[in-house]
């Protein structure tokens, strides 16, 4: 059964979308992760073209929680220092949302990603679109929304270095 977009529902929306880019700009793998559902989330960050073509091959293919989990212990833990270091600063907008029924929404946005190394100067990374299923949790003013999934899409057939950190 479909609902209505609400007010409420739409700013943990973009609450949701607040809290995923701070965690990423920030370098916080765990407030990154704690923006997904705690069971049944996944995360994909594919190239248009392999989208468009219906190619799973993705850049990252988180298809589970377990897998988004693990993501952070790669980041954090396992590849911590072995990089160059840089920082990102995402730039989202929502272009549409609506109801997927049992208070979930599916919603688009478009995103650009500038990345600066460290000692180096700031570049695009790359931009595209952000496709989501989201949950909402909780009920008046504790409302709460979690992305049940992700999907990245950017716009770059060649990303111009090393990915380590999810899009």
């Amino acid at each position: 059964m479909s609902q209505a977009v609400t007010a409420a529902h739409t700013s943990a929306i973009d609450a949701l979308h607040t809290a995923y880019v701070a965690a990423l700009d920030q370098g916080d793998m765990a407030a990154w992760a704690a923006t997904f559902a705690s069971n049944e989330a996944s995360y994909f960050c594919i190239s248009a073209e392999n989208d468009r073509r219906g190619l799973p091959l993705a850049l990252m293919y988180d298809d589970c929680r377990g897998r988004i989990d693990d993501r952070v212990s790669f980041v954090t833990k396992v590849w911590a220092g072995t990089y160059q270091p840089y920082r990102t600063r995402h730039f989202i907008q929502r272009l549409s949302c609506e109801s997927a029924g049992n208070n979930q929404y599916r919603a688009t946005s478009g995103f650009m990603i500038m990345m600066t190394p460290e000692g180096g100067a700031t570049t695009i990374l790359t931009s595209g679109e952000y496709r989501d299923l989201i949950d909402i949790q909780g009920e008046g003013d504790k409302v709460r929304a979690v992305f049940r999934e992700r999907r990245a899409v950017y716009d770059a057939d060649v990303l111009p270095r090393y990915i380590v950190f999810p899009f």
